[in-house]
């Protein structure tokens, strides 16, 4: 394979080059052709050996945090050898490169930083971002992930140490979907941050100042998207841990003019009712029968609200209607009409006549839902009561604890089932272990985003779309509901096991693509064969096709 010219790179750097290099498994002929004879142990490894190895490395390692850090020198010094790894020990190392590991990885990024990877932004750079962007040594970047920190997972303000999340993310846009990883960047803007206890670290790597906001702020992530763009005119931007109400603002300012998604609000729905319409064919109802009750009111939440109602509004079911059919649950009580409180503007579709409830438990009694999700990053809420109260409402109730880290979840699977006496359908943001009960083995399946967000952003790479309308969330959601087995519905499980994620993902990405030409939406020239040509697209550190300087 000749995947690097003589003339570009040669000995030590190319062994430092974590795009090219391939470190003990470079070939007789190539150790002579790059100059690298002498620099590597004598031996050659082969590809198995190397992976062999690093796994027995890895496996050493007595923590969740120490087999992250290996896993991201291993990243940051052979790119090929670490999706060679991700992708063979998929369902074992997504935990470990995101959630829930990387919440801790984000929490001491400033103490445990070795290795610089894609961009930071500050405040300071207003009026300079061009040259910034200038700087980055890639010419074709497809996918952006973009935080800015304030909301990492359900762990809050994080600052600059957020930038483990989009690494993270797109770790999994390569190992999940196969986008290509010299054509991805991760970003986090730095605007400061109100978490104290980084203004006074003296390790702390971002500005220890507090966040601006406000028309500045917007005005640095304008500036931000513009230079993007003009260097990379088809790039995909996906927002990813803005608080609240910047996640709507940045979502309502750019949806309709640029190729963008937030993935907590849009991603996470289209997981979530993936993982409600499994639930239909368990129960052999229609969504639109549905009552869904959340605990939590932010962008998660009232993003997954608004995809259910657009997915029962699909079903025939008036859309008015849909929403009367979800309801919240905020730190205050049910979200109701009813309340003297001022409501955000998300809330406001969700505001129904209900009577007053100062709890989920009161929530479930007054609402009576067929579904409760937790969105709320409020551990053990999900409580005996509740779930005993939802068993009483309901043959089958669902039950979706979605927070995560683990440490945040509503409840444990083995608490859903116990409390339910086996008759709940659970799902998860968080990984559990399968849980017996009352005779029976469950394996409950992590509703997490990454089943969706790899193809969503491969099917718009592929059809390069002027912008992300909401129904390719739908879309995506319903696809993946095709793809569970029976035998996977059976055992508890509303979505495919993990270790399937690249074929799934490809048939997203299809389906998605499809969706933007029949839209009208896509700028590319539409494949003959779409599911086809995802897959010829599709990177595979077995056949990385690198070219040195590219």
């Amino acid at each position: 394979m000749n995947y690097c010219s003589d003339s570009e790179m040669r000995g030590v750097s190319l062994l430092r080059n974590p795009w090219f290099n391939k470190c003990s498994t470079f070939s007789e002929e190539e150790r002579d052709r790059y100059g690298l004879r002498g620099l590597l142990p004598p031996r050659v490894s082969s590809v198995q050996e190397q992976i062999s190895r690093l796994e027995e490395v890895i496996a050493s390692q007595p923590t969740a945090l120490g087999k992250y850090l290996i896993l991201d020198g291993i990243h940051s010094s052979d790119e090929i050898a670490f999706f060679r790894l991700v992708i063979k020990n998929i369902e074992e190392y997504m935990p470990l490169i995101y959630t829930p590991t990387v919440g801790e990885a984000c929490q001491k990024f400033s103490h445990i930083f070795r290795y610089a990877r894609g961009l930071y932004v500050s405040i300071n750079d207003r009026g300079r971002v061009r040259e910034l962007i200038k700087n980055v040594p890639t010419h074709n970047v497809e996918m952006i992930v973009v935080t800015d920190g304030q909301r990492i997972l359900g762990l809050g303000d994080l600052g600059i140490n957020g930038m483990g999340i989009p690494i993270g993310k797109l770790a999994l846009y390569t190992a999940c979907a196969g986008i290509n990883p010299q054509h991805v960047l991760p970003v986090t803007l730095d605007v400061g941050t109100n978490n104290e206890n980084y203004l006074n670290d003296p390790l702390y790597l971002g500005l220890q100042q507090k966040r601006v906001d406000g028309e500045e702020y917007y005005a640095l992530v304008q500036e931000f998207i513009e230079a993007t763009r003009e260097r990379w005119p088809n790039v995909v931007i996906q927002f990813e841990d803005f608080q609240n109400t910047h996640a709507f603002e940045l979502l309502e300012r750019w949806q309709d003019k640029i190729p963008c998604f937030n993935d907590d609000i849009q991603g996470t729905a289209s997981v979530s009712v993936t993982g409600l319409y499994s639930a239909m064919r368990v129960k052999g109802e229609k969504l639109s029968e549905q009552r869904v009750l959340f605990l939590g009111a932010g962008s998660a939440a009232t993003g997954i609200a608004h995809l259910i109602a657009d997915a029962m509004a699909e079903e025939g079911l008036p859309r008015e209607e849909a929403l009367k059919r979800i309801a919240l649950v905020d730190s205050k009580g049910m979200v109701s009409s009813r309340r003297s409180d001022t409501l955000a503007a998300n809330k406001l579709p969700f505001a129904h006549d209900l009577p007053l409830a100062g709890n989920l438990l009161e929530a479930v009694k007054v609402f009576k839902p067929t579904a409760i999700i937790g969105v709320s990053a409020q551990p053990k809420t999900f409580t005996k009561e509740v779930i005993e109260e939802m068993s009483a409402l309901n043959e089958r109730p669902i039950i979706f604890a979605l927070s995560n880290p683990t440490s945040k979840a509503e409840c444990t699977a083995a608490e859903a089932y116990q409390w339910s006496e086996g008759r709940a359908i659970f799902a998860s943001g968080s990984p559990f272990a399968p849980v017996s009960c009352g005779g029976k083995t469950f394996v409950p399946r992590q509703g997490n985003n990454s089943y969706v967000f790899p193809g969503i952003g491969l099917g718009c790479v592929i059809a390069q779309p002027t912008m992300i309308p909401t129904g390719v969330f739908l879309t995506a959601a319903k696809r993946l509901a095709e793809l569970v087995s029976q035998s996977d519905l059976d055992n508890g499980s509303m979505y495919p096991p993990l270790s399937q994620v690249r074929e799934l993902s490809a048939e997203i990405a299809a389906a998605v693509a499809a969706y933007l030409y029949n839209k009208g939406l896509a700028q590319a020239e539409r494949p003959t064969d779409i599911l086809a040509a995802v897959k010829a697209t599709m990177w595979s550190p077995e056949d990385p096709h690198f070219v040195c300087g590219e």
